[in-house]
């Protein structure tokens, strides 16, 4: 069985790690810098850093941020937020990224998907899909939620694939920031209809979540914020609970 992975999201606006609920009502988590270095410490097993407005301000992502990190942590991580060129993701990767995460961008220009997986390999390009559940349809939403489409989610989903996409970050718009569970159903959906890892995203606040979310919604890795940045949860016990669940974590 494949170790699943936890993750820890860092949303970042002017430089800062913030946090809402539905994406929207953001506080103030910390500086992104100093709890990448916890999460590492404490054994996260990779970090997710989303520049969450990148996109509406229409500017790229923070480089000397990157820089930093790469120099403070020894797991993978993820930088997303404004990426729209192999350029763009050169950059980062150059700054030490070991993955980058599109999401707009894909949507808007499908190829760059392509273009990202023949020039670095797939195992860089994570596509990261914002869906909220609208009239019993999962659509995808852009620009940090901000804009609706009528692009149904599975469908995007095995489209990213076919494209060269190595892994799906999904946020479930509908559970963001609630801490009431993950969307296991869609997950559980997505993971029958594509054979790459499934990043599920949005709604934890409990240990059970996590459990969940591996034994039901079949995700591959879980990713959280506010559990993590506000204290609520400590990485090393919920690997602990897992591992009671017989659910493979590294330790």
């Amino acid at each position: 069985m494949l170790t699943k992975r936890i993750v820890p999201c860092l949303d970042i606006k002017n430089g800062r790690t913030v946090k809402g609920v539905n994406f929207v009502d953001l506080r103030d988590a910390g500086d992104p810098v100093v709890l990448a270095k916890q999460y590492a410490d404490l054994g996260a097993d990779e970090l997710v850093f989303l520049d969450i407005a990148a996109t509406l301000e229409n500017r790229k992502t923070m480089h000397d941020m990157v820089l930093q990190v790469a120099e403070q942590v020894n797991i993978p991580f993820t930088v997303g937020g404004g990426i729209s060129s192999v350029a763009d993701v050169d950059i980062l990767l150059h700054c030490g990224a070991d993955k980058v995460s599109i999401n707009s961008s894909a949507v808007k220009r499908p190829e760059l998907i392509n273009e990202l997986s023949e020039k670095f390999g797939s195992q860089c390009v994570v596509v990261a899909i914002d869906a909220k559940e609208v009239n019993g349809e999962w659509l995808v939403h852009l620009a940090g939620g901000t804009i609706p489409t009528d692009l149904n989610l599975f469908d995007w989903a095995k489209e990213v694939e076919k494209r060269g996409a190595g892994e799906i970050l999904f946020t479930s718009m509908n559970h963001d920031g609630t801490k009431g569970g993950f969307a296991n159903g869609a997950l559980a959906q997505l993971s029958k209809l594509v054979n790459i890892p499934i990043i599920a995203s949005g709604g934890a606040g409990t240990i059970q979540h996590f459990a969940d979310t591996f034994i039901k919604g079949k995700a591959d890795a879980a990713l959280a914020a506010s559990v993590f940045h506000f204290g609520e949860i400590a990485i090393s016990e919920l690997k602990k609970e897992l591992k009671k669940q017989h659910i493979e974590v590294r330790l």
